[in-house]
């Protein structure tokens, strides 16, 4: 992303991914910032191969560990079925990131697409903080999964409990380890996404032997909205593809490169979710899964795996989540680190220890400990994927907006803003019914992001230019 011209400030979020430009370096090491994801970029040319781990790495997070019980608490035995629709949106939204990544390449991703297709207005600002705060959700979803799955391992009398113990243990654990600078599991990321993947291929290789047909048959499916609900519900575990946005200035051949890498990924990852949905609700009761509803994964791997293999996908779980914790605050730290800089926080926390932004560790941290520990699983998932649905269907219009310049079909673009858009209302409405609280809830958070960029420009009463590429 180009830096803005001298005097020429924009929104709150916009500025502080036009300040943290440049990619952090660590130990001679260079790591990509995506919004709140951190990627290893040893070379600094990417190749397909490096570029399709990258999204695959970025979706198959803790995402799918944390929120297939609760795809099946909507969906049922069609809970494949709510994959595969919540993937074929992610998969229509790749449309416009593609055509936005190969036109704009920026290590800003979705905050200058919708700098370039909107303008840095107030709407502009307000959806860069939601995106930030939607950041902070995911931290928080997997901080649950990371407590739900170890808490696994302890008596049932006391998983409540440890589940609150053990996430905010590793939310301030990494938090500690990132204001010390021991970015350790971003330089293992390569084989942290090696082994989970390889674990969930072990599951879907060896459960689809053991599947019960009758499970799956469409007496066991909901009608209409109950079934799109469960696919949004978990639509998380599927924004991650964003991050290839962020590396697209980095990438050989991106007109080549980016479209295949971004289909590629995509394509891969709903395939390996809906496999992983078959096996789950094919060998497990669904009142088991619900009743498991935040370890469902490893609980699914008894029938046929037994004990050792609920304590190997409970492990995996841990560690693929525990490097997103670690990943996810070293990225959403920058962001909050400008906040305060810019006057929205007091101003001791702009202090550095270590030459080290430790407010925006302390912001992201606290922030995530009350939102992980004050709603549940649903709550949080729900916040996520809502923000997640939102942001897209702006950058679906933000490429309809530009298609002079991206050369995209305005078709497609509004067929994928429409689709987030109808996919959004169907997650509303049945969380209207289930559990019209978390409408409140995610209400807030919007609006939340809107006032905060309101006050920053009253305060600061600076005047918003756009950069025109």
């Amino acid at each position: 992303m180009n830096r803005s011209p001298r005097g020429h400030r924009g929104g709150l979020v916009e500025r502080a991914f036009r300040r943290n430009h440049d990619p952090p370096e660590e130990n001679g090491a260079v790591y990509t910032v995506s919004g709140g994801v951190l990627a290893k970029d040893s070379e600094r040319r990417l190749g397909y191969w490096s570029v399709v781990s990258i999204g695959i790495g970025g979706m198959v997070g803790g995402g799918i560990f944390a929120v297939l019980g609760l795809a099946v608490e909507l969906a049922g035995g069609a809970t494949p079925i709510a994959f595969l629709v919540a993937g074929v949106v992610a998969a229509i939204t790749c449309y416009s990131y593609v055509k936005l990544s190969v036109r704009f390449p920026s290590q800003g991703g979705t905050v200058e697409f919708l700098n370039q297709g909107f303008g840095t207005d107030l709407f502009t600002g307000g959806m860069n903080v939601l995106l930030w705060i939607s950041y902070l959700v995911m931290l928080s979803l997997y901080a649950s999964a990371f407590g739900s799955y170890g808490a696994s391992f302890f008596p049932a009398s006391v998983q409540g409990l440890m589940k609150h113990v053990l996430m905010s243990a590793v939310i301030i654990g990494f938090a500690a380890l990132n204001a010390l600078g021991a970015v350790i599991v971003g330089r293992a990321e390569e084989a942290v996404v090696a082994f989970k993947l390889a674990i969930l291929v072990v599951f879907v290789g060896v459960g689809l032997f053991s599947i019960s047909a009758p499970r799956l048959s469409p007496s066991t499916w909901p009608s209409g909205i109950p079934l799109v609900a469960g696919g949004m519900i978990i639509f998380v575990a599927y924004e991650g593809f964003e991050l290839i946005a962020n590396t697209a200035k980095d990438v050989k051949n991106p007109e080549r490169t980016l479209p295949r890498a971004y289909y590629s990924a995509v394509g891969f990852v709903i395939a390996l979710y809906v496999l992983v949905a078959l096996v789950t609700v094919g060998n497990l009761p669904v009142a088991q899964i619900i009743g498991a509803k935040g370890f469902a994964l490893a609980q699914a791997a008894k029938p046929f795996l037994g004990q050792a293999g609920f304590a190997l996908i409970a492990a995996a779980a841990m560690l693929s989540t525990a490097s997103a914790i670690n990943a996810t605050l070293y990225g959403t730290a920058r962001v909050s680190y400008i906040i305060a800089k810019d006057g929205e926080l007091p101003a001791g926390l702009e202090k550095k220890v270590w030459k080290r932004p430790l407010d925006g560790l302390l912001i992201t941290a606290v922030l995530t400990l009350i939102i992980a520990n004050a709603f549940n699983l649903n709550s949080i998932a729900t916040m996520g994927s809502a923000g997640f649905l939102l942001i897209f269907a702006a950058v679906n219009a933000a490429d309809f907006r530009l298609r002079d310049k991206t050369g995209g079909n305005k078709w497609i673009s509004l067929l994928g803003t429409a689709v987030c858009l109808g996919a959004l209302g169907a997650l509303i409405w049945e969380t209207a019914t289930r559990h019209p609280w978390n409408i409140l809830v995610l209400a807030v958070m919007v609006g939340v992001s809107f006032a905060i960029e309101a006050v920053y420009r009253r305060v600061t009463g600076r005047q918003i230019k756009p950069i025109l590429k």
